[in-house]
């Protein structure tokens, strides 16, 4: 299935942009392709292998995109957005990219991600109804748009589908910068889609609810899912470079000073005496009461499915005693994700660690579509 519809002219991509939600068909490509998590400060690279029955790390790599160059997921400055594309393949290790194809993330705080319910009818018409169901539920007109559905179940005589709608311009914009560093675009997809394969282990109950946070440098994404279905996702503006200010705003110091406390401290001790945790006390508990609204809303909308039974952290800003923290503020099961969850490494151990590999999380989630992509035929 389709990830986005493009226009019949795009000759580029209009072939290869699915979304396989479900993992419903396991082929083995024959062609090599990589996983590129585009985000607003680094461009993220990794390449699997796999044996038959084990899983390898052929490559990854980590580069910066100079600031500005992109903002809240939309590209600014082309040149440089490509030229730190070309970068991160050029260094990255063990062993060289072996492919042009590529599997790149779109920007979850431009894409809308929702589950519809429309009445029962044949697949030849939900496509047009859709189109309605999408023009009402996004700010945007249906002819400015991407987007792209799947049927997920039926419930009471109703079906649901999972939509996804993105501007077209800034998949345009990803294109020409992928394009431009000498790529050939095999798909493209929601960070929220790749987080669910990455993190959530595919032997976990059909409808367990689970709330993904991902932590990152300029914003937080939300995402809900019911077994490895994203169900809804939000974004909000907590982010590392946030903590970091409120520090630095706090105590009276510079940038580097309070990178430096957040980094060796995390959130402190939760007490009255300690100076980091009470300079980002409120920033805190502004991410603790965002997610209390985002399990309710979710409660509210769709109240025959199961409560949020787990929150997984992941992102490269996860900070020092965060878990804890929402633990016990929250009063909910949480823990770290771990994006290898679904891979088989026979034993070994991978050779990014699990600890580093969390701000990997989509990247690796890209990387493993060619193990579960639908079959086009």
């Amino acid at each position: 299935m389709y990830l986005i519809r493009l226009p019949a002219g795009r000759q580029v991509i209009r072939r290869d942009y699915r979304m396989n939600v479900l993992k419903k068909n396991i082929i083995n490509f024959e062609e090599a392709c990589f996983g590129i998590d585009l985000g607003d400060l680094f461009v993220k690279i990794v390449e699997l292998e796999s044996n038959g029955s084990q899983d390898f790390v052929r490559a990854y790599s980590i580069a910066a995109i100079p600031e500005g160059s992109i903002e809240d997921g939309r590209i600014i400055d082309k040149q440089k957005v490509t030229q730190a594309i070309k970068t991160a393949i050029s260094v990255a290790e063990p062993k060289k990219i072996n492919t042009k194809k590529v599997i790149c993330s779109l920007p979850e705080s431009k894409v809308f991600l929702r589950v519809l319910s429309i009445p029962k009818m044949e697949k030849a018409e939900i496509g047009e109804a859709i189109k309605w169901e999408i023009e009402a539920s996004i700010p945007l007109s249906v002819d400015q748009v991407y987007y792209d559905w799947q049927l997920i179940g039926e419930v009471e005589g109703k079906q649901n589908i999972l939509t996804v709608a993105i501007s077209r311009e800034i998949v345009d914009d990803i294109l020409e910068v992928l394009e431009g560093a000498g790529l050939e675009v095999y798909g493209l997809e929601a960070e929220s889609v790749v987080a669910t394969r990455s993190l959530i282990n595919n032997s976990d109950e059909k409808g367990k609810v689970s709330l993904v946070v991902d932590l990152g440098s300029k914003r937080t994404n939300f995402i809900v899912t019911e077994g490895n279905i994203p169900f809804f996702t939000s974004s909000i503006p907590f982010s590392s470079d946030g903590v970091t200010d409120a520090i630095a705003k706090t105590l009276g110091v510079g940038n580097e000073e309070a990178q430096k406390l957040k980094i060796s401290q995390g959130v402190g001790s939760c007490d009255n005496d300690d100076s980091v945790f009470n300079s980002m006390r409120s920033y805190l508990e502004g991410l603790s009461v965002e997610i209390e609204k985002t399990i309710d809303f979710y409660q509210n909308i769709n109240s025959q499915s199961g409560k949020v039974e787990e929150i997984i952290i992941c992102g490269g800003a996860n900070l020092k005693g965060l878990v804890p923290y929402l633990a016990k503020r929250l009063g909910q099961k949480i823990y770290i994700g771990d994006p290898w969850t679904n891979l088989n490494f026979g034993g070994r151990l991978p050779i990014i660690s699990k600890e580093k590999a969390l701000q990997f999380t989509n990247a690796i989630g890209l990387a493993m579509r060619k193990k579960d992509y639908e079959n086009r035929n």
